[in-house]
């Protein structure tokens, strides 16, 4: 997705490692369709094996071959490259599978980060794949792993939703379908359209913690944290450029389904063993109800225990 910036302007390509089905000899690269990361951002965040299959392939389809050849170039490499996106994935994948099919060997690229991820290549390997082609994921960059280790919110369970709709109207309505799944959510965004975005998400999915990543790997990576009502407000103003990612924390399948007593009664029980603000957070996380709503009605009822205690109406554990 991200022209390579800020990366070694040349290095040299390194001998098959052997590590790869297929790849133990050097020389010409074994037949087949190879899945290639590029970097994000930094042209350094290429792997060796990378380098090997984009040096050694007959062919590299590329989403954008001007941005892939500045790659290459400053990795010192010239393989032959041919274009490859949504709008020839019929007419290109033809072609491709027809070298595929003689024996020839394909790396796949995209403009930036793992391909398939938001990108037409999956149209490509379903192909190789019923052809009995081998297909060989060479693993490196991705912009939601990038994101998500850095981020700060919850990385055990995530839901990658790619690119909201543009139109509001069907972007709230994805919200809606999205406001109950229990993983972290994560949104690629672009930059003309994030105040929209985050807007609306503070409007369906609530007060809920958020990261807002730009530039990830490049010279002014930024990473932006809040609700999303704050965020919302915050970047309404600002020109962001650059490729944005939005983590969203997870939300409860049903919060409107938890009566009021019961909150109170859960926060209660909360509040015994936690401090006010940790009691907020965890049954924020386990309703989908916002945070500082919560926060303030914790901060209610434990004004009204120590209360309560200061005048004996209550008395101290173990009293």
């Amino acid at each position: 997705m991200v022209q390579p910036t800020d990366g070694p302007k040349q290095s040299k390509r390194p001998p098959a490692s052997g590590d790869g089905p297929g790849e133990a000899e050097s020389g010409r690269l074994p037949g087949g369709l190879y899945i290639v990361a590029t970097p994000i951002g930094n042209a350094g965040d290429i792997t060796l094996r990378a380098l090997d299959v984009l040096g050694r392939a007959d062919v590299v389809a590329a989403e954008d071959t001007r941005r892939s050849a500045t790659l290459m170039a400053i990795h010192g490499l010239s393989p032959s490259l041919t274009p490859y996106h949504e709008h020839n994935a019929r007419a290109a994948g033809s072609a491709l599978m027809k070298r595929l099919e003689k024996g020839e060997s394909v790396a796949l690229i995209s403009d930036g980060g793992t391909p398939l991820v938001s990108d037409p290549g999956f149209r490509l390997v379903a192909a190789a794949r019923a052809a009995g082609i081998p297909v060989t994921p060479v693993p490196g960059a991705s912009a939601p792993m990038a994101a998500l280790s850095a981020a700060g919110l919850a990385t055990d369970r995530f839901f990658f939703e790619g690119f909201l709709p543009a139109k509001q109207a069907a972007r709230r309505a994805r919200l809606k379908e999205l406001a109950g799944v229990p993983a972290t959510l994560v949104i690629f965004e672009a930059p003309g359209r994030l105040a929209g975005s985050l807007a609306d998400m503070a409007a369906i999915l609530g007060d809920r913690p958020a990261v807002v990543a730009r530039e990830l790997t490049k010279k002014f990576e930024t990473f932006y944290r809040g609700s999303l009502p704050d965020l919302a407000e915050r970047l309404s103003g600002e020109a962001v450029r650059g490729e944005v990612v939005v983590l969203v924390e997870a939300g409860a399948a049903d919060a409107t389904s938890v009566p009021p007593g019961d909150i109170d009664d859960a926060l209660a029980l909360a509040l015994k063993r936690l401090p006010v603000k940790e009691a907020a957070q965890i049954l924020a996380r386990a309703t989908g109800l916002p945070r500082r709503a919560l926060y303030q009605r914790a901060l209610a009822l434990s004004d009204a225990v120590e209360d309560a205690r200061r005048t004996g109406a209550i008395e101290e554990d173990g009293a």
